[in-house]
């Protein structure tokens, strides 16, 4: 089997990023707050002030781009300490290949490298593989919930919890 290598994509690398999450899109789109065509009419600054917002990985096999994740700051955290995984994507001929646990694992060890102490996900409360995906990795269910923010979808998301630092209580 070919090796999994996940990377930071710089700010000159916005096409790069744009190419795998318009992919994202127009695969799943019933996963993600915006659409393709939304997206896709995007002029370059828009993607290169994305690329500023959050630091982006993508996964890759023998040169081709098979996932992509996204880590940043916590929104509802008033915390500098606490981080947000999101986007997390993988091409379906590689899902179930360890992909997402790579870019995972890869997220996480950027995140304490940043001296984050925790790394929020949020996952729909009917996406039970979503859920027990994330709870591989050590992430914890919160009692945090708000409403599901993709495209047409009315169900609610829940709050998983991720702790970084050496206390992982």
């Amino acid at each position: 089997m070919s090796e999994i290598t996940v990377r930071a994509l710089t700010e000159d690398e916005w096409e790069t990023f744009r190419e795998v999450r318009l992919a994202a899109l127009a695969e799943s789109p019933e996963a993600f707050v915006a659409s393709h065509a939304e997206e896709e009419a995007e002029p370059e600054q828009y993607w290169r002030d994305r690329m500023r917002r959050s630091h982006r990985l993508v996964a890759e096999v023998d040169g081709e781009r098979v996932g992509v994740v996204s880590i940043g700051g916590a929104p509802e955290e008033s915390s500098p300490d606490v981080g947000q995984l999101f986007g997390l994507w993988v091409a379906p001929d590689w899902r179930g290949r360890s992909v997402a646990a790579s870019l995972v694992q890869e997220a996480a060890a950027y995140g304490r490298g940043q001296g984050l102490s925790r790394l929020f996900y949020w996952v729909g409360t009917d996406n039970a593989r979503g859920v027990a995906f994330a709870s591989s990795f050590g992430f914890r269910p919160t009692d945090r919930r708000r409403p599901m923010r993709v495209q047409g979808d009315s169900e609610e998301e829940i709050a998983l919890v991720l702790a970084l630092g050496d206390d992982r209580a």
